[in-house]
């Protein structure tokens, strides 16, 4: 499912599962958040699973991918319930998006200087 109503775009996924309105609806609620802290996402695809291979803990299977300018962000998370498989999914994608931006605002604050091992020719 894309959101066209703004310049972002979600795209939800369901891998053995109905994704239900409802449940549509909530995650891209959810997914939405992460649009507030960095305005340099593209693109984020979410793929809800459910696995009854798995163990009874670990059955709802919720990935994450951020297409970001720079390099993409990937994250999986597996619960018992597939609403804190994606609640614990968007936390992790927010610490890691919040992360990155920190990095960056850190990197432009504190310049350093770039020594070059080679030796250059005398002019």
């Amino acid at each position: 499912m894309n959101n066209t109503s703004s310049k972002h775009e979600v795209i939800l996924k369901g891998v053995h599962l109905d994704l239900t309105e409802a449940l549509k609806s909530i995650a891209e609620e959810k997914v939405s958040r992460l649009f507030r802290h960095e305005d340099r996402i593209v693109r984020i695809r979410v793929e809800l699973e459910y696995d009854k291979t798995r163990a009874k803990e670990k059955e709802f299977i919720a990935k994450g991918h951020i297409e970001i300018h720079g390099p993409s962000m990937n994250a999986t998370v597996a619960s018992d319930d597939c609403l804190k498989s994606l609640d614990q999914l968007v936390d992790k994608l927010d610490r890691m998006i919040r992360r990155r931006s920190r990095l960056r605002i850190s990197k432009r604050r504190h310049l350093h200087a770039v020594e070059i091992p080679a030796e250059l020719p005398k002019v």
